[in-house]
């Protein structure tokens, strides 16, 4: 069968969906990966056909970045948290046209079209106007659930992510209905994740099941038909050695071991001032630190003596061998931590990273704060209450209920066959 793959955003983002597809290939499948134009390398690298598909993901990520570090500290400056949704809008409205086209253009003979989280307009769209069936790759339970906020009603909850999606579609319409159009379909009549659900797709959940307790229960009649529309099958990585796995384990294996912080794709907008904080909270603490650089430039940021800055690595080698991790919040990140048996903290900049942090408040396990309401004596108390020995107790407890990247590549695989084959039998 021939599938193409669409996704967008950072590298956690796009990893799932390379993930499924390197399964599907190694499978005998023929497959084709549709990401950002910087990250068509990383997609290739890990032996995919890869297109670019839309505009280069970086200044979208770092412009959702301050705008929601702009909105949550100072609400009050309307004016420039206009001008940031303005520009966001333009980006998505361009980005959506660059998509379209570019999709309709590989899909023509598609048996399916896998599509991530973020911008799956462009994807339901084009699967709707070539009839071809529709997965989703769900890194977060993004349809409305009763399980958002442990302190939520589940009615609340579900309330409140359907008025979302709804808010979200009357603000993007126009420039998705002018897509549409392109495509000869007609306007759209409601949120997309509504049409998704109505159409019959395949919705992968790939995430830890555990994060969200209750969930599969609520969900048990999509997933009791044929074949199963939301399947649970686990956090989905590469866990690819790098360069760096050996010289940090060797560094680690020489002291105590050390507490691991790492912030995603997203860069950092002070790093010399967040390396001072981490430095300034592990020698209160006692403790040494490796920092991942991830999308962030560190170069010019002052050499401590506890801490160990890195590049990339391999999470499932580096963090087992950790105290605990800081990170930011990408359920990646977090599914690592969660496989590695050790408590996490995270420090959130984008608007789904607090539910997971508030899921793991709840699993005791972890908690949360946001980035940019941190600050050193802040970070001693957050790290003191995840060290404590219930809170690694639990991390390691909670380990043995989580899935392997290998089990969570072939299942989502699994369910994709045989969701196409099936449909393809329609």
């Amino acid at each position: 069968m021939r599938f193409v793959m669409s996704s967008y955003g950072g590298r956690g983002d796009v990893e799932p969906a390379v993930v499924v597809g390197r399964e599907l290939q190694q499978r005998g499948h023929d497959v084709l990966i549709a990401v950002p134009p910087n990250l068509v390398g990383f997609a290739e690298s890990a032996g995919l056909a890869a297109v670019a598909y839309g505009l280069d993901s970086g200044p979208v990520l770092e412009l959702q970045r301050r705008y929601f570090t702009c909105y949550s500290r100072t609400p009050w400056k309307l004016r420039e948290i206009s001008r940031m949704a303005r520009e966001t809008e333009a980006f998505a409205a361009e980005c959506w046209t660059e998509m379209t086209r570019t999709l309709h253009s590989v899909c023509a003979d598609a048996d399916l079209l896998l599509t991530g989280l973020i911008f799956e307009q462009p994807a339901a769209n084009v699967a709707e106007a070539l009839d071809i069936p529709l997965a989703t790759l769900q890194y977060f339970p993004c349809r409305p659930h009763g399980r958002l906020l442990p302190f939520l009603p589940p009615l609340l909850s579900r309330l409140a992510m359907t008025g979302n999606d709804w808010a979200a579609w009357r603000g993007t319409r126009t420039a998705e209905d002018t897509q549409r159009r392109e495509l000869g379909l007609p306007g759209s009549t409601g949120p997309a994740p509504r049409r998704i659900v109505d159409r019959g797709a395949l919705e992968i959940q790939a995430y830890e099941q555990v994060c969200f307790p209750g969930l599969a229960s609520e969900w048990a009649d999509w997933n009791s038909r044929r074949p199963p529309r939301r399947p649970f099958v686990g956090a989905l990585a590469m866990a690819s050695p790098t360069e760096s796995d050996e010289q940090t384990a060797a560094w680690i294996a020489s002291g105590e071991p050390p507490l691991f912080f790492g912030f995603g794709s997203v860069p950092l907008g002070s790093p010399a001032e967040t390396a001072a904080m981490i430095a300034g909270a592990c020698s209160a603490l006692g403790l040494r630190a490796v920092v991942g650089a991830g999308g962030t430039d560190f170069g010019g940021v002052p050499e401590y003596d506890n801490i160990r800055l890195v590049g990339q690595v391999n999470y499932a080698t580096i963090f087992p061998m950790c105290r605990a991790v800081v990170h930011h919040g990408g359920s990646g990140t977090l599914a690592a931590c969660l496989r590695a048996g050790v408590p996490q903290l995270v420090l959130w900049t984008l608007p789904d990273q607090p539910f997971f942090a508030a899921q793991l408040k709840r699993l005791h396990v972890g908690t949360g704060r946001r980035f940019s309401a941190t600050t050193e004596k802040t970070l001693i108390k957050d790290l003191r209450r995840i060290l404590a020995p219930e809170y690694v107790a639990g991390a390691r407890t909670l380990a043995a209920q989580t899935s392997t990247p290998a089990q969570s590549a072939a299942a989502a695989a699994d369910h994709v066959e045989e969701f196409a084959r099936l449909r393809s039998a329609v």
